[in-house]
């Protein structure tokens, strides 16, 4: 597929954000491409990293050991703060946690949530109280826990609607339509108060008082379940701080703590532009996406938690390097070439350079050097030799890329499901989530590296949320660019359909299966052989996509641009 205007890893991967040329036709040659060439290529949806403002890292007051003083400080009274409410009353405990996760802080606090969760578990919540019912229920499935829907049957009627007496509880309601979105196959009860209260809360909305109104909107736009974590907590920081009785405390820790994760990422930012400066790939091809901020995004997306930092860093650079080998595929290379690319990399020798064009083996290079370089690191910190599940994931990529390339030649537009199978390779998500995997290091065992072939189906419901909310954003642009057909296309040929709208609501429908799916793993027993850290970078992976691509869907959500400078560049006051 082409550079597209995506930000998926690669094309309608996790990051194409790009520059999708029409593929005019397959190149007779491979010399490099021209100066008129690349000016006819759109403007990027935002600038590099060299032409945004670089901000002075904070800094704060450290003690003999290294501590930050005043975090430390805070630290301590938030802890005992929360030990108190949890002890003297469930349902400001339950309260307290929602919002240090809100805030983005709850990582410092793991232990201590997780030992109330394990008592609120078994505790039996007010049985007439909506609001303290559903945050219950969200509280505990969202941290792992397990809870059942069977508490909601109480406010459902026979004929699967809220009670007439919880109709004027837009607290409740909005608790519970909160919690619906955590639903897992066959819990009908949840799925039919998704709905229900969907559309008791958009009917109400003229009756509520203009706070409320605004927590309606923001919540029917995008569910807490399905936001990023680290966008969440800058904007509800601020909102937060708004709240006549928030607390003091813990409002400071949370913009203490944005602000050194912001600083962080800078740190790790101006790493991944020495790196990619030192390795000039785009500089010798000419061609290539030159956009190591965008591939930042996704890594913070998919690890927020600021111990991260070495896996943000080396995902980001695969998928720098993948946006480049999405050019070479989607607007550059012959197919006679991209053939002979592909043997070279199934073979991963360097000896196999010869049969390929200079360029090519300029990728191709780069590619061998950082996948062993980022092996090596696995090796030295974890102990585990990854360079043949590493290699894996890129020999599948190119395979995938170069069977899009073959349809686009040939005219053909593939079934759906086929285009959906295919698109997850090509976007990134396999490659993405296996180095994550193998970077985190936990809960790395023999039994857990088999499952990482065939691909854990968890990982290819992620990768189809990423391949079909790139297809909402995008599509539209790339079809007038003569684009491979995207799964609205492919879905509107399957099935006779016209109508395009009527395609896309398919495809969202589509979107809230594939998350009912992620959601059943966070449930499931046999799923317990995978950590917790990487079916939460899965599905932080399909939250970054929704908050990526729906501004090409919907105009009335922010932009990209904004998310860049709210995350890296604009420190919380």
């Amino acid at each position: 597929m082409a550079a597209s205007s995506r930000i998926s890893l690669g094309s309608g991967s996790l990051i194409s954000f790009s520059a999708r040329q029409t593929r005019r036709s397959l190149h007779a040659n491979s010399s490099l491409c021209s100066m008129c060439q690349l000016s006819s290529m759109p403007k990027p949806l935002f600038t590099d990293f060299n032409s945004l403002p670089h901000q002075k890292v904070l800094t704060f007051p450290v003690d003999d050991h290294g501590t930050s003083k005043s975090l430390e400080e805070l630290h301590d009274r938030t802890r005992e703060a929360l030990r108190k409410s949890t002890y003297n009353d469930p349902v400001a405990g339950m309260k307290f946690i929602d919002t240090i996760q809100r805030l983005g802080i709850g990582y410092q606090f793991e232990e201590d949530i997780s030992e109330h969760l394990e008592r609120f578990s078994n505790w039996n919540a007010d049985g007439e109280d909506l609001f303290v019912n559903a945050l219950r229920f969200r509280l505990l499935r969202h941290n792992g826990f397990p809870a059942s829907p069977e508490i909601f049957k109480k406010f459902i009627n026979k004929d699967g609607r809220l009670k007439k007496s919880m109709s004027k509880d837009t607290r409740g309601i909005l608790s519970l339509y909160e919690a619906s979105y955590l639903a897992t196959h066959g819990e009908d009860i949840l799925l039919q108060a998704m709905e229900f209260t969907r559309t008791q809360l958009t009917q109400s909305m003229s009756n509520m008082t203009p706070n409320s109104r605004r927590l309606v909107v923001q919540a029917l736009q995008l569910p807490r379940h399905l936001r990023m974590a680290r966008l969440e907590a800058g904007n509800y920081i601020n909102e937060y701080s708004r709240e006549w009785n928030h607390n003091p405390t813990l409002l400071e820790l949370a913009k203490l703590d944005f602000n050194m994760v912001q600083s962080s990422h800078q740190r790790e930012l101006a790493e991944i532009h020495r790196w990619w400066k030192h390795l000039g790939l785009v500089d010798k091809l000419g061609f290539g996406r030159d956009r190591p901020l965008e591939c930042f995004l996704w890594t913070v997306g998919i690890f927020p938690d600021p111990r991260y930092s070495n896996c943000r860093i080396e995902l980001t650079k695969t998928i720098a390097l993948l946006l480049v080998i999405d050019d070479i595929f989607d607007t550059y290379g012959s197919l006679s070439d991209l053939v002979l690319f592909t043997d070279t990399i199934q073979r991963w020798d360097l000896g196999a350079m010869e049969q390929i064009p200079e360029y090519m083996q300029i990728c191709f290079m780069a590619l061998y050097n950082t996948t062993n370089e980022i092996s090596y690191r696995i090796l030295k910190e974890h102990g585990w030799n990854v360079v043949p599940q590493l290699k894996r994931t890129w020999v599948d990529i190119f395979e995938a890329q170069l069977a899009e390339a073959k349809w686009f030649s040939e005219g053909y537009v593939p079934t759906q499901e086929q285009y959906l199978t295919n698109g997850v390779t090509t976007g990134g998500t396999y490659m993405a989530l296996v180095h994550a995997f193998f970077l985190m290091g936990q809960g790395v065992t023999k039994e857990t590296c088999s499952l990482m072939e065939p691909y854990p189906n968890l990982f290819s419901c992620s990768g189809k949320i990423l391949r079909l909310w790139d297809d909402l954003g995008t599509a539209r642009e790339e079809q007038e660019r003569g684009d491979v057909a995207s799964s609205i296309e492919c879905y509107m040929r399957e099935q006779t359909v016209s109508c395009e709208e009527a395609a896309r609501k398919h495809v969202r429908q589509l979107i809230r299966s594939l998350w009912v799916e992620l959601n059943g793993v966070l449930m499931d027993p046999a799923a317990a052989l995978l950590p917790l850290s990487i079916v939460n970078a899965s599905l932080n992976l399909a939250r970054t996509a929704q908050v990526v691509y729906q501004h090409g869907d919907d105009s009335n959500v922010s932009s990209v641009n904004e998310h860049v400078q709210t995350l890296f560049y604009n420190p919380i006051k």
